[in-house]
C-alpha cells in the first residue's frame, strides 16, 4: 500500500506538524528534500514524506535501506528559538517520542540506545538523523530525519544488516497500518517537541533514562577511527552521554556511536 496523501493532509490539517505537507512516491533522501526547503523559508512544522528513497541516510554517512510501501521515511523541519549548544537535545527528544509510539505495537519491548536509535531484541527499528543550520550562534533551523521499519520482512534486508535490524511487523506478529503509525508519531513528536520548549530538556531526559538499558553498564563509543570506553552513568542537559573511566574519571561524549559490552 503507497501512503494516500489526501487522507494524511485531512488528518495533518490545522496541526502544528504536517499543516504544510510533501508527499511522494519516491525521493533521493527527504532530508535532503527538507533542508533544501528549510534553505527556501518554509515554515515550521513542515513535513516529507516519501514512500521510497533511493540513497536514504542514516548516522555516520551510512546509508538507509528504504523500498517501497514497506516502511516510514520521513523528515521534518524545525525552528526552534534556540542557542546552538541547546540543538543536541532535540533528537534525543525525537528518540523518546518514536518509542512512545512504537510501544504501542511492541508494549515492554522498546529500548533506546543513545544517542537516538530506537531498537527491540538489541535490533534496530528506528533510526533518527539530525541536521542543523546554524546562524551565527542560534539555530536557523533542524531537520530531524526518521526511519522506521514498519512491515519490511526478514528476507528483504540486505544481507549485510539482517541480524542487527528489525521491523514491528516481524517482532509484533501482524502488519502495521502505516498511515495510522504516522499520525500517531507525529502527534507525539509535537507533543514532547512543545514539553521541550516549554519545560526544557528534563522531562526528555527522564524518560530517556527510563526506556534505555545503557545507564549502569559498561558502553564503547566509537566515533571514527577513535573509541572510548567507561561506565554510562548519566546524560547531561544537553543530551550528552556522561561516562566514567576506569580511573574513576568523567567523561562527557556528544557524539559518537555508542554499545553496551557484553
Amino acid at each position: 500500500m503507497y501512503w494516500n496523501s489526501e487522507v494524511l493532509k485531512e488528518n495533518f490539517d490545522g496541526k502544528f506538524f504536517g499543516h504544510s505537507l510533501h508527499c511522494q512516491s519516491e525521493t533521493i533522501s527527504t532530508n535532503d528534500d527538507a533542508f533544501s526547503l528549510g534553505i527556501a523559508g518554509v515554515p515550521e512544522g513542515t513535513v516529507v514524506i516519501a514512500d521510497s528513497q533511493i540513497a536514504g541516510k542514516g548516522r555516520c554517512q551510512r546509508s538507509w535501506h528504504s523500498p517501497p510501501g514497506l516502511n516510514i521515511y520521513t523528515s521534518l523541519i524545525l525552528r526552534p528559538q534556540i542557542e546552538s549548544f541547546n540543538a543536541s537535545g532535540i533528537p534525543i527528544m525525537a528518540g523518546v517520542a518514536v518509542a512512545e509510539v512504537l510501544d504501542i505495537y511492541c508494549p515492554g519491548q522498546i529500548e533506546l540506545k543513545w544517542p537516538n536509535d530506537v531498537m527491540i531484541n538489541n535490533k534496530k527499528v528506528c533510526g533518527i538523523l539530525s541536521v542543523a543550520k546554524m546562524n551565527g550562534g542560534k539555530v536557523d533551523f533542524i531537520v530531524l530525519g526518521i526511519g522506521i521499519n514498519v512491515n519490511i520482512k526478514y528476507n528483504q534486508f540486505p544481507e549485510e544488516i539482517r541480524n542487527i535490524a528489525t521491523s514491528l511487523a516481524m517482532e509484533s506478529g501482524r502488519e502495521i497500518d502505516r498511515q495510522e503509525l504516522i499520525i500517531s508519531l507525529y502527534e507525539n513528536l509535537e507533543k514532547w517537541y512543545k514539553q521541550q520548549l516549554q519545560k526544557g530538556f528534563s522531562p526528555i531526559k527522564q524518560k530517556w533514562i527510563a526506556l534505555t538499558t545503557m545507564i549502569g553498564q559498561m558502553v564503547q563509543v566509537k566515533f571514527g577511527k577513535e573509541s572510548i570506553k567507561g561506565k554510562a552513568v548519566d546524560l547531561d542537559d544537553e543530551g550528552s552521554l556522561i561516562l566514567l573511566s576506569e580511573d574513576n574519571k568523567e567523561i562527557k561524549v556528544s557524539a559518537g556511536d555508542a554499545t553496551i559490552i557484553r
